[in-house]
């Protein structure tokens, strides 16, 4: 009798314990953290990192946080440019928990208000910038919309940390218009390309015959160069050779003209005026020789 009494006693104890255990014994993953409640107060000192936490049944609750790089998925929106142009734009927002006290106790759902509060700041951003500039300056877009989104979330315990816009879709209109500007702007840059070609073309063939021409007076200027200082040094040799020559030399030479003007059939000879200069020496060597006969011979006196 007093086991049947007993034994019900002890399963109700252990079950009790173990309930306390499991109440009072939490897992904490790497990547999270748990925000302790004592008696409905949190506290920073009070937030536990990864790993084996106790809690006191109870007295003691805690909330486990997410605090890895998270993203949320902001669809298609609607919006107006500065210029009254409406376009579709959807984006992606990275985000992680940078203070885990204020992200449970500040609000209710984080990511619901991040993407509550990303479209209207989208639409505040798109609408200060005109259409061509919203086409053009998409990085410059994302970051003007994570800093405004991180100043919103800073008091969330939050940290807004990339914005990639995925896609602009502008009017069908805008779009036919944009195609054709690109059309005519690549065949403007192919026009521009071919005429450069052509330029370049014809510079480099008015160079080659500039080289050319360059060339050809270099060789005559060199060639004329060449024929002066050939004639020179022939002047210069023939000038050596006729300083050499006495005036009996000159009387021999012009004796042998005259032997071999004497042997043509010519009839008339043109004598220049040096020959009769040139035959004096000869004139006086023969009265010397005619005197020197008279006297070896006196019957010729």
């Amino acid at each position: 009798m007093d086991t049947l009494v007993i034994l019900p006693i002890v399963a109700f104890l252990v079950v009790v314990v173990l309930t306390i255990l499991y109440m009072s014994v939490r897992v904490v993953r790497q990547g999270y953290v748990m925000v302790v409640y004592r008696l409905g107060q949190a506290r920073e000192e009070w937030v536990r990192g990864p790993g084996l936490q106790f809690l006191v049944p109870v007295i003691w609750s805690g909330k486990i946080v997410d605090i890895r790089e998270q993203f949320i998925e902001v669809p298609s929106q609607t919006t107006i440019t500065r210029d009254n142009a409406p376009i579709n734009v959807d984006f992606l927002i990275y985000w992680r928990i940078s203070d885990p006290l204020r992200s449970v106790i500040n609000v209710t759902n984080f990511a619901g208000a991040l993407q509550g509060v990303a479209t209207t700041t989208l639409r505040a951003v798109i609408g200060d910038i005109l259409l061509d500039e919203v086409l053009s300056k998409r990085e410059q877009i994302n970051e003007v919309l994570r800093v405004k989104l991180d100043e919103v979330t800073e008091r969330w315990g939050g940290k807004v940390t990339t914005v990639e816009i995925r896609e602009i879709t502008p009017p069908r209109d805008v779009q036919d218009a944009m195609n054709r500007q690109l059309s005519a702007e690549r065949t403007r840059r192919a026009v521009i390309t071919e005429s450069e070609g052509t330029r370049q073309a014809a510079i480099n063939v008015a160079e080659g015959q500039k080289q050319s021409e360059i060339l050809k007076a270099e060789g005559d200027r060199q060639a004329a160069i060449l024929r002066a200082e050939g004639f020179s040094e022939a002047l210069t040799r023939i000038y050596g050779a006729a300083s050499g020559i006495d005036a009996k030399t000159m009387a021999l030479q012009y004796l042998e003209a005259l032997k071999a003007l004497g042997s043509s059939p010519s009839t008339k000879f043109v004598i220049p005026t040096e020959f009769t200069r040139l035959l004096e020496p000869f004139n006086g060597f023969l009265e010397r020789g005619m005197a020197a006969d008279r006297g070896s011979d006196p019957g010729k006196r």
